[in-house]
């Protein structure tokens, strides 16, 4: 499920699933917190960034990232607009049975996350 309004609460999405009673597969929930940095991957000062999100392109992502091997539920939110350092870019769950599968699913969202669906434009001081 891809969340475009406002930042949700973590302990709903684990309460969501955990009501869905298709929990018995799952041994697992990983989450993953992306923020803005106060500098670049070079080392540049940031100041803050201006974010913007394919939508469609990350219900793909989601709608196929639940046919991972392992996973149960995964639940995005990503951010968008001007956003100042520290502030949440995005938000990611994924509930699955074994760490080499959950680990290996988190890594592989967000990195489409990062590179298929996140414009971010690096705003400097």
């Amino acid at each position: 499920m891809a969340s475009p309004g406002p930042r949700p609460s973590l302990d709903a999405w684990l309460a969501e699933i955990k009501a869905s009673g298709n929990i018995d597969g799952i041994g697992m929930y990983l989450v993953h917190n992306g923020v803005v940095r106060g500098y670049s991957r070079d080392g540049r000062p940031v100041s803050g960034m201006v974010l913007s999100v394919d939508r469609e392109r990350l219900t793909e992502i989601m709608v196929s990232a639940k046919l991972m091997e392992g996973v149960g539920a995964v639940r995005t939110w990503v951010n968008e607009g001007e956003l100042s350092v520290g502030d949440d870019i995005m938000y990611v769950l994924v509930a699955g049975d074994i760490r080499e599968n959950v680990f290996g699913a988190l890594q592989a969202i967000v990195k489409m996350v990062k590179t298929e669906v996140v414009t971010e434009v690096e705003l400097r001081p």
